[in-house]
């Protein structure tokens, strides 16, 4: 089982975060190709677009609600399946997302779905 972290697309790249994966559907804003680091991105495991709309919309309120929505998004998902087997031989894997929450954002379901033995 791969270590996972999480850490913002905006913070610098440092070798201890092994295979870093990009795991939202847009780029984040503000950086350049030649700033932002990372080995994989992967768009569709990314929350629909219709979620995260509705998420952004009142982000304090629906936080649970967001995590049973993407939760169930992604065990149906098809691409979460492939997604886990990319990273299985990988010790260290950086999950990067662009929210300003470090608490509340899809990086965080996404690992506690990945720690799920």
């Amino acid at each position: 089982m791969s270590k996972i972290s999480i850490k913002r697309a905006y913070d610098p790249a440092e070798p201890a975060d092994g295979f870093r994966v990009y795991i939202d559907r847009l780029w984040p804003r503000g950086l350049s190709h030649d700033e932002f680091h990372y080995d994989l991105w992967v768009k569709d495991i990314a929350p629909s677009t219709e979620l995260r709309e509705w998420f952004h919309a009142d982000s304090t309120d629906r936080w649970d609600e967001f995590v049973t929505r993407y939760a169930a998004e992604l065990k149906a998902s098809t691409s979460f399946a492939d997604f886990k087997q990319q990273i299985a031989g990988h010790p260290v894997v950086t999950l990067l997302y662009s929210s300003h929450d470090r608490e509340h954002n899809n990086a965080v379901v996404v690992r506690q779905l990945l720690d799920v033995r």
